[in-house]
C-alpha cells in the first residue's frame, strides 16, 4: 500500500487544538467540586444563677479631729514661759503657758480691800436705822432722818456686793494668767515664745489641741448614688443588715487596710452646690494615732444585701459601636441569641447586672470572636473550678466601683 505525502498546514493544526479544547471544556463541566459540611463554631458557656452578695462603695474621705481647741489667752500679758513640748499629748486642765499675774494679783488684793472697807461701814449704818426706827414710834427723829439712815445702809451693802463681785473678777482674771488646755488630744506647735506679749482673744492662736482618738472621716456621695441608693431600698432591691451595715472599712493612703472598722454617724442635709453632693461622717477609733487629720484615705461602706444578684464574668460582655454593653446566650435552638445588658458595677473581674439575663440562660463566654447572632453554635459547660469563673459570693473585700458607659 502506498501512502502520499501528506502537507498539513499551521492553520489546520490551530483549528484541531481548538476542537480539543472545547471538547475538553464541555466533559469537564460535569465533574464539581464536592462541598466539605460547614463547621460550627465551639463556644464556651456557663448558667447564670441567682447569688446572694452584699453591696459596698468605695468613696475617698479625708480625715478630721475629733475635738480641735485653739488656745487663747483672756488677759493681756507678757508670756513667762511656756510648759509643754510641741507636739506631745496633753490632759484636759494641764497647764501650757504662764502669763505674767503680777497685775492682776495686785488687782485682787485692791478688791479685797475695798470689800473690807465696804463690809466695815454696813455695822454702823444698820444699828443706827434700828435705832432711829424705835424713835420714829416716839417722835424723837423725824421720818427724813429714819429714811435717810435707811438709804444709807442699802447704798452700803450695794457697796459691799460690788467689791465682792469685782473681787471675783479680780480672781478669774488672775486664774487666767494660767493658760491650761480645755480638752485632751495633741498639742501642735506653738505660735509665740517666752517674752511675748499678747491680747485677751486675740486672732492668733497661741497653739491648737487636737483630739485624734477617735478620728472622724468625712465623705462626700453624690446626690445621684444617694438617691439610687434610696430607691433600690424602697424597691425590695437591697436589704440592710441591721447594724453590721452602720460599719465602714478604710484603706490607707498606701494602700494597706486599716485595722479597725468605723462607724457610720450621720449624713448631712445639706448639698454642696459646688458638688452636688453630701458628707457622711464617719467615726473611726484611733488609738495609736495612725490616723493624722488631713489624711486622703479611701472608704468602703456596705450598702446592703442583694438575695437575687446576677455576676457574670467581664469577658462575657461585649460593647456595640456606640458604647451599649450586651452579651450573647445560647437559645433552645444552639444559635446564639442578643441580649442587649444593663450593668450596675464591676464587682472584681466580674459584671452585676440589673437587667438582659434570667436565671437558666446559657451565656457564651469563650469563643466570641467573629459570632454573629442566629449562628448555630456548639455548647461546651466551662470548668466551674477554673478562678476565672468561679462566682463570687460577696464583694466586700473588694474594691467596687461604678462602671461607665452604660452603668
Amino acid at each position: 500500500m502506498r501512502f502520499r505525502n501528506v502537507c498539513v498546514s499551521p492553520l489546520s493544526l490551530w483549528v484541531v487544538f481548538c476542537l480539543l479544547s472545547v471538547c475538553y471544556f464541555f466533559t469537564g463541566c460535569d465533574r464539581r467540586p464536592v462541598q466539605p459540611p460547614a463547621m460550627v463554631p465551639e463556644v464556651g458557656v456557663m448558667p447564670v444563677s441567682f447569688q446572694k452578695i452584699t453591696l459596698t462603695t468605695e468613696l475617698p474621705g479625708r480625715t478630721s479631729a475629733f475635738r480641735i481647741a485653739e488656745i487663747r489667752p483672756q488677759v493681756n500679758g507678757l508670756i513667762l514661759k511656756r510648759l509643754f513640748t510641741e507636739g506631745q499629748d496633753v490632759k484636759a486642765g494641764q497647764m501650757l503657758y504662764q502669763i505674767d499675774p503680777a497685775p492682776y494679783q495686785s488687782a485682787l488684793e485692791n478688791a479685797k480691800a475695798a470689800l473690807g472697807r465696804a463690809e466695815a461701814n454696813v455695822p454702823a449704818i444698820r444699828l443706827r436705822v434700828e435705832r432711829f426706827h424705835d424713835l420714829l414710834s416716839d417722835n424723837a427723829v423725824s421720818r427724813q432722818d429714819y429714811d435717810d439712815a435707811f438709804a444709807s445702809l442699802k447704798q452700803a451693802e450695794a457697796d459691799v456686793a460690788y467689791w465682792k463681785a469685782t473681787v471675783g473678777t479680780a480672781q478669774i482674771n488672775l486664774g487666767y494668767t494660767a493658760v491650761k488646755a480645755p480638752i485632751s488630744g495633741r498639742i501642735g506647735i506653738s505660735n509665740v515664745t517666752d517674752g511675748a506679749i499678747v491680747t485677751a482673744y486675740q486672732p492668733v492662736s497661741l497653739a491648737t489641741i487636737q483630739q485624734l482618738d477617735p478620728i472622724y472621716v468625712d465623705v462626700p456621695q453624690s446626690t445621684t448614688d444617694l438617691l439610687s441608693l434610696k430607691r433600690r431600698l424602697k424597691d425590695g432591691r437591697l436589704k440592710k443588715n441591721g447594724a453590721s451595715s452602720d460599719k465602714v472599712k478604710l484603706i490607707q493612703e498606701d494602700g494597706a487596710p486599716y485595722p479597725q472598722e468605723g462607724a457610720l454617724q450621720f449624713s448631712d442635709v445639706t448639698v454642696d452646690p459646688s458638688t452636688g453632693s453630701v458628707i457622711l461622717r464617719v467615726v473611726f477609733p484611733n488609738p495609736e494615732n495612725i490616723l493624722l487629720p488631713g489624711m486622703f484615705v479611701q472608704t468602703v461602706i456596705k450598702e446592703g444585701a442583694n438575695e437575687q444578684a446576677i455576676l457574670i464574668p467581664q469577658q462575657g460582655v461585649s460593647r456595640d459601636t456606640k458604647g451599649n454593653p450586651f452579651a450573647l446566650i445560647v437559645d433552645a435552638e444552639s444559635k446564639a441569641a442578643f441580649r442587649p445588658l444593663t450593668l450596675d458595677r464591676a464587682i472584681g473581674d466580674k459584671w452585676l447586672v440589673s437587667a438582659g439575663l434570667a436565671p437558666g440562660d446559657s451565656l457564651i463566654v469563650e469563643g466570641l470572636m467573629m459570632l454573629r447572632p442566629g449562628t448555630m453554635v456548639k455548647a461546651t459547660p466551662l470548668n466551674e473550678s477554673q478562678p476565672d469563673h468561679k462566682p463570687s459570693a460577696s464583694s466586700d473585700a473588694q474594691s467596687q466601683k461604678r462602671s461607665k458607659g452604660g452603668v
